[in-house]
């Protein structure tokens, strides 16, 4: 069975109405993302930063999968499908997808400062006070900029299996995730989705300039012509 490896960024979810992490003006949902997505931020106002990722979860409850996401889904009828996405939210899961692995965390778990490997689910409010059972505050269990990416080892691995390569809706332009598609074996094909590719297509690399809907259509029409 054929194994197509996926790596998915915010354009994913952008159909959905999940806002795309950073906008132009390299705001997020109208903070510096300095403040709201990295340790310093968190240790400068942490009540900030905690709330920040409230109304991050409660907006997920309000969006559903896209049909890219079922889509995705449904190619497990076929092919061994591996998911690698930056994106922290459960769509994929939502829309039927069995084998996702979250490269930044995931906004329904959150974290021990204490321990980061004391991860719990959580779908409400975290609040200052919110600890573990060793008296340490918890944190979103989000990668934030100037952390480490503890899973990339294992996508590269992954990656390396992959007898097709699909990305959609990322810019590969963020580092170490922009890296995983030089794992994959040299004469794998590459299905590049987004509607603003920063990338031409060549002998190895095929670009949909689409959204992340109609590009999911137009790969599955080709991958099983």
């Amino acid at each position: 069975m054929k194994h197509i490896v996926i790596l998915t960024g915010a354009g994913m979810s952008a159909e959905s109405g999940i806002k795309t992490f950073r906008d132009a003006d390299g705001l997020w949902e109208g903070h510096d993302v300095m403040e709201v997505a990295t340790p310093e931020g968190f240790a400068s106002n942490p009540a900030l930063v905690l709330d920040f990722y409230n109304q991050r979860r409660k907006q997920l409850f309000e969006v559903e999968p896209n049909q890219a996401h079922f889509d995705l889904a449904a190619l497990e009828k076929d092919y061994q499908v591996s998911i690698i996405t930056q994106n922290v939210d459960d769509l994929h899961e939502r829309a039927g997808s069995t084998n996702v692995m979250h490269l930044h965390g995931e906004l329904l778990k959150v974290r021990s400062t204490g321990n980061p490997n004391n991860i719990k689910e959580w779908k409400t409010d975290l609040v200052l006070g919110d600890t573990c059972e060793s008296g340490y505050q918890l944190r979103p269990h989000i990668v934030w900029f100037g952390e480490d990416v503890p899973m990339i080892e294992k996508a590269a691995e992954i990656c390396e299996t992959a007898n097709i390569l699909v990305i959609i809706g990322t810019s590969m332009q963020v580092y170490p995730a922009a890296s995983l598609r030089h794992y994959t074996p040299q004469n794998s094909p590459i299905y590049f989705i987004d509607p603003n590719p920063n990338i031409d297509s060549n002998d190895n690399v095929m670009v949909i300039k689409l959204p992340a809907t109609q590009g999911v259509t137009k790969l599955i029409s080709l991958i099983k012509a």
